[in-house]
């Protein structure tokens, strides 16, 4: 049974790692991949297909290396668990009123259990940890950015999980367009 996915590709469009969203959802369509729909030039691609999670990202991962040339990392959820993500609201506790940027951190692997961050209150703050997601708030500061410095909040994060570890970055507005 066909089911909906949603691939989240890594550093792409930076340098030379190039890949326009139409040759990719060419690509993808060639592929047998059906309903494919991207969103921005940052690498969000909505899709149904069949399989298992594992299979489509290696799958994924294998044909735009051939076709773009260079490797890209993915970082895949169904169409469930981006639901159950929105159906969470990991902002609600935000003021509506704050100066503010949401972002989700999300990995290819699940985090390590009982993890926990220090945040930056009024800065960069850590709302929620979920199995594979870190949900943050990024607040506008003197100099009209939002998430300077989240680096340093994340630092010990990437220190525990060592090299290789695959993840993403995104804002809340392009996750809650995703479905759409």
């Amino acid at each position: 049974m066909m089911g909906v996915w949603l691939a989240f590709l890594r550093g792409i469009n930076l340098g030379k790692r190039q890949m326009k969203m139409a040759e990719l959802r060419e690509c993808l369509e060639a592929d047998g991949f059906e309903a494919v729909k991207t969103l921005l030039a940052s690498g969000n691609v909505r899709f149904l297909a069949d399989g298992s999670a594992t299979a489509l990202k290696a799958r994924l991962e294998k044909l735009m290396a051939d076709r773009f040339g260079f490797a890209v990392g993915v970082v895949l959820r169904s169409g469930e668990e981006i639901e159950a993500m929105l159906a969470g609201h990991p902002f609600a506790r935000l003021d509506p009123k704050a100066d503010v940027t949401r972002h989700v951190l999300m990995f290819d692997q699940n985090l390590p259990a009982g993890l926990s961050l220090d945040d930056r209150p009024g800065h960069t703050e850590i709302l929620r940890i979920d199995r594979r997601d870190i949900y943050i708030a990024g607040y506008r500061q003197p100099n009209g950015r939002y998430t300077e410095g989240v680096e340093d909040v994340l630092k010990p994060l990437y220190a525990k999980l060592g090299k290789g570890t695959l993840d993403t970055m995104r804002n809340w507005n392009t996750i809650e367009k995703m479905l759409a």
